[in-house]
C-alpha cells in the first residue's frame, strides 16, 4: 500500500515530506490555490528526498510542457484531471517514457471500464480536482488498472479507503490544517497507511 501527499508548494511542505516519507507527492500545474510554477517546483524539487517520487498534476497541458519538465527530472509521473483521451496519451507516452495518471470520476457503473480503455498506466478515482470531497465508494468495482483513490479521505476514514483495495491513496486537504500542509497530520496519515496497508 502506497500513500501519496498532493499540493505541495512551500519549503517547509517538502521539508515535512522528507520527514514523513510518503511514496509520491504531488506538484499542481493545473489552476489551483496549490499551484507552481515550472521554476517553483524545479527549486522544490532539488530539496525532496531522493527515495520520494515527485508527481506533476495537469489539466489539457501541453504534450511538450510536462515532457520537458520529465527530462529536467523536476517530476516522475504525470497525472491528468483534464479531457485527455487516449490519443493525447498516446501522444505523450510518443514524447517521452513518464508514467502516466488518468483522473476519472466515477458516476455510474461503467465509468471506470471506459476509463480504463484510455491506455493509462494508473487511474486516479477522485470525488473532483482538489475539493476534498468523496464519490460513491461502492462505485469501485477491483478495475484492473491499478488506482490511486482519492477524494475526503483522511485519519476518520483511512482504514476504509484502504479496504477498497487502492494501489495507492492520495491526500491533499486530509493533511492540512488551516489550508496548509501540517507536519503531524502527514507522519500520522503515513504511519496509517503502513500499518493498516501492511496489514491487508
Amino acid at each position: 500500500m502506497r500513500i501519496k501527499i498532493c499540493g505541495l508548494f512551500r519549503e517547509e511542505d517538502i521539508c515535512y515530506a522528507n520527514e514523513a516519507r510518503p511514496d509520491y507527492i504531488g506538484f499542481v500545474f493545473a489552476q489551483s490555490r496549490r499551484r507552481v510554477t515550472q521554476t517553483q517546483a524545479a527549486r522544490l524539487r532539488e530539496g525532496l528526498d531522493a527515495g520520494i517520487s515527485p508527481v506533476g498534476v495537469f489539466q489539457n497541458a501541453p504534450i511538450e510542457a510536462i515532457a520537458g519538465l520529465y527530462r529536467a527530472r523536476v517530476i516522475e509521473l504525470a497525472q491528468l484531471h483534464g479531457a485527455e483521451d487516449r490519443a493525447y496519451i498516446q501522444g505523450l507516452r510518443a514524447a517521452c517514457e513518464i508514467p502516466i495518471i488518468k483522473a476519472v470520476l466515477p458516476r455510474k457503473p461503467g465509468d471506470l471500464e471506459a476509463a480504463e480503455a484510455l491506455g493509462a498506466d494508473f487511474l486516479l478515482l477522485d470525488g473532483g480536482r482538489g475539493g476534498g470531497l468523496a464519490f460513491d465508494w461502492s462505485l469501485i468495482d477491483r478495475p484492473k488498472t491499478p488506482f490511486f483513490l482519492a477524494g475526503g479521505i483522511g485519519l476518520h476514514n483511512i482504514e476504509e479507503a484502504i479496504e477498497k483495495g487502492p494501489f495507492a491513496l492520495d491526500l491533499s486537504s486530509g493533511a492540512e490544517r488551516d489550508g496548509v500542509k501540517n507536519p503531524e497530520l502527514m507522519r500520522a496519515l503515513v504511519c496509517a497507511v503502513r500499518e493498516r496497508g501492511n496489514e491487508r
